[in-house]
């Protein structure tokens, strides 16, 4: 369905979108007058930048991560990004992660972001590394600081077992 003009836009349904206990770490991240466009909402690509944000900000502080000099580093592999709700100057946003799968050279993290004090998120979507030697690009086991780091943050995603 799509909305004619004046009309409000359809909205995810409230089951749809994650709340908050989805996520174990949270930043405060302001949102800019330029991240708005056109339209008077955030644009599509500066949630992308906030995903990178909440993660490597977490990395740096928790995991002990140089981005300039750790001869490991976390390349992005894949993102995905469903939108819920409008955000806009001068929201602030509340990024949260959760790690769904930490394996041996890869994590992939679940990221809600919400409107300042909001219940459900604005937008969800998804993240995942693959850790790699610096210079020759090749896999490697990701750093055990960092792990240490994301341990705390991994949820169980596996569906509810079945009632026979």
């Amino acid at each position: 369905m799509t909305a004619q003009p004046g009309e409000r836009a359809p909205q995810a349904s409230d089951d749809e979108r994650p709340a908050r206990d989805a996520f174990r770490h949270f930043q405060r991240i302001p949102t800019r007058w330029m991240d708005n466009d056109a339209y008077a909402h955030v644009n599509n690509v500066v949630y992308y930048a906030w995903f990178d944000t909440v993660v490597n900000e977490h990395l740096i502080r928790a995991g002990g991560l140089d981005i300039a000099h750790s001869p490991a580093i976390g390349l992005v592999v894949e993102t995905h990004c469903r939108f819920f709700a409008p955000l806009a100057f001068p929201d602030a946003v509340e990024a949260g992660i959760a790690v769904t799968r930490l394996g041996r050279s890869s994590v992939t993290y679940a990221i809600g972001l919400f409107r300042e004090g909001d219940a459900a998120a604005a937008a969800a979507g998804r993240f995942v590394h693959v850790w790699v030697d610096r210079a020759s690009r090749r896999p490697v086991d990701i750093p055990e600081r960092v792990r240490a780091a994301l341990e705390p943050l991994v949820v169980d995603v596996s569906p509810p077992a079945s009632a026979s």
